[in-house]
This record gives structure tokens, C-alpha cells and sequence, in this order.
């Protein structure tokens, strides 16, 4: 791009921008200017205005022109209806992302949940808590990209001989043959699983050893008192204890393992039956210029995530509600 475009584009922008002050300098008087009784509301729209504006312009017309263009062919310029919801739950391609989808959030919150719960028991109070913090929460700091390539290397195949991933070479040492893990059908979805769940055991971890120290220590000590067993510890005062902490752990995750991409692309492109929605999303979009359909699996993964933040909110109410 040359320097005379760039300079253009920047004056644009810095006019935009100044455009933009302007007018909230000019509301922000206008509001002082009005009596006492409205000046509170007046300034609260003046406030408010700009942050409901680009909800409109980048949450709200986005979503509601994706929604739109669901109903119409690859290049928006044919209604077709629910023809693209059809293909999305009869084509065996489709369908296959929808299974691979529905195991991603089952197998790796609930994973990721339970490991972590478990870590953070074993190391609470231990000598060197912190370190041991350190350690699971390393992977946290690597993009998914990064992590993939990492994993990647472990799955990899060379044919005979000597191997360049470590799994497969653990195999050679065995007397066992190579496996081309991440082209074996339906293991490498739950290897890719994996890569995911490494990443986010470090997040639970965290989260849930912090809510482990507000456990009420008098309720710990009744219960040995009268005779509780560890694990009966553990199941009826631990778990319910810090169980609003586990939920968002558990949220959290799902929200994060339904808008995969990076790990997917990184590691098989979405080949070999590894596909998901957000991945084939971007695909039938961007690679394949099919616009209905990338609409109709982002509307799909909008709804999947609905109930999801439905519930999260209403149990934030709840809680809310019981700390008054």
C-alpha cells in the first residue's frame, strides 16, 4: 500500500475521531444547560449513548444480518428459506461437525472441571502450593496455535523407524508400530480434546483452589467430629461449598470449547472428521464463499450458547439473592 493511501486513511480517521468528541462535547454541554431536575438523566444518555451505539452497530445489526442471511443461497442473492437448516441437520458431512461439536462440550468441560478439582484438593495446603499453581497454570500462557504445534509434534508420524513425535516413538520402544494418531477416526477428536484440556485444567485449577480456602473450616471439623469419612467430606461439604465456583469453571470452558477454531486448524484443517462449527463457520464463509451456510452454523452456535448464558445469569441472580 503506498504512503499517500495510508496518510488518507489515517486523516479519516483522526477526522472520525475528532467528529466523535465533538459531538459528545456537544451532548455533555447541552446536559448542563438543562435544568437540575433532567441535567442527572441528560447526562446519563450522553454517557450511555455512545456504548449503546456500538452495541447496535457491532453486536446487535451484525447478529440480526447473519440471521437473515441463513435464509438465503450462498451469495444472498436467492431466499431459500430453512433449506439451509435442512442441509445443517440431513448431510452427513454436516451432521458429523454437529456430533463432533456436541463431544467437544460434553468430554472437555466436564474433563478439564474434574481435573482440576481434583489438583487443586491434592496440592491445598501442601508444602510448595504455589509452585504447583505455577506449573498446571503454564499452559494458560500459550495461544491454542502455540499449544497445537506443541502437540502436534508429540502426535506426529514418520512412517517406520525412527519417529519424530514422542507418542509414537514411546510406540517404536514398545515393539509397537507407528500410528498416524491425528488421521484415525474417531480417536483423533479426543486427542485433539486433549490439547484443550491441558490448557484449560490450569484455569480450574485456580479458580477452584481460591474457592477451596473460603470452605468454612468450623463445617469441616463438625463433620470429622461426627464421624465423616474423607470422601463423604469431600462429596457433602467441599463439593457443595464451592459449588457456584464450579459452575463457572464449568461455563466458562463450554463457552471457550464451542468457539474452538485455532486448535482444529492448526492441527488437522478440519479433515479426517475433526471438523467443528465454529471451524466449518469460518470455512463455508471464507474458503468456501458460501454465505448461507456460514450464517446458518453461526446461528447454530449462537444458540448453542444461549441457554448456556441464560442459566449462567439466572444463577448469578440466585446467589446474589442468598448473600442478602
Amino acid at each position: 500500500m503506498e504512503i499517500s493511501a495510508l496518510i488518507d486513511r489515517f486523516g479519516l480517521l483522526a477526522i472520525g475521531l475528532v467528529a466523535f468528541f465533538a459531538i459528545l462535547l456537544g451532548l455533555y454541554g447541552l446536559a448542563e444547560l438543562a435544568s437540575r431536575r433532567d441535567r442527572s438523566r441528560a447526562v446519563a444518555f450522553v454517557f450511555l449513548a455512545p456504548a449503546v451505539l456500538f452495541l447496535l452497530v457491532g453486536l446487535v445489526y451484525p447478529a440480526l444480518r447473519t440471521i437473515a442471511m441463513s435464509f438465503f443461497n450462498k451469495d444472498g442473492s436467492e431466499f431459500v428459506g430453512l433449506d439451509n437448516y435442512v442441509w445443517a441437520v440431513s448431510d452427513p458431512d454436516a451432521l458429523q461437525i454437529l456430533i463432533n461439536t456436541a463431544l467437544w462440550i460434553v468430554v472437555v468441560p466436564a474433563l478439564s472441571t474434574a481435573l482440576g478439582l481434583v489438583y487443586a484438593v491434592l496440592i491445598d495446603g501442601r508444602r510448595g502450593e504455589r509452585v504447583y499453581k505455577a506449573l498446571v497454570f503454564l499452559p494458560m500462557g500459550i495461544s491454542f496455535v502455540g499449544a497445537s504445534i506443541i502437540w502436534k509434534f508429540i502426535y506426529q508420524y514418520k512412517g517406520s523407524g525412527e519417529q519424530i513425535g514422542l507418542l509414537n516413538q514411546v510406540m517404536v520402544w514398545l515393539g509397537l508400530q507407528p500410528v498416524n494418531w491425528l488421521t484415525q477416526f474417531p480417536g483423533n477428536n479426543f486427542l485433539l480434546m486433549v490439547v484443550l484440556i491441558w490448557i484449560e485444567v490450569g484455569f480450574a485449577t485456580v479458580v477452584l483452589s481460591a474457592a477451596l480456602k473460603g470452605v468454612p473450616l468450623e463445617i469441616v471439623e463438625a463433620a470429622r467430629i461426627d464421624g465423616a469419612k474423607p470422601s463423604q467430606i469431600f462429596w457433602n461439604v467441599t463439593v457443595p461449598s464451592i459449588r457456584s465456583a464450579v459452575v463457572v469453571v464449568a461455563v466458562t470452558v463450554f463457552i471457550a470449547t464451542l468457539k474452538l477454531f485455532d486448535i482444529v486448524r492448526a492441527m488437522t484443517g478440519g479433515h479426517y472428521s475433526t471438523d467443528v462449527l465454529a471451524h466449518n463457520m469460518v470455512e463455508q464463509a471464507f474458503r468456501l464463499y458460501n454465505d448461507g451456510r456460514g450464517a446458518t452454523m453461526a446461528v447454530v452456535l449462537f444458540l448453542l450458547v444461549v441457554p448456556v448464558v441464560i442459566y449462567q445469569v439466572r444463577n448469578m441472580r440466585r446467589q446474589e439473592l442468598e448473600a442478602r
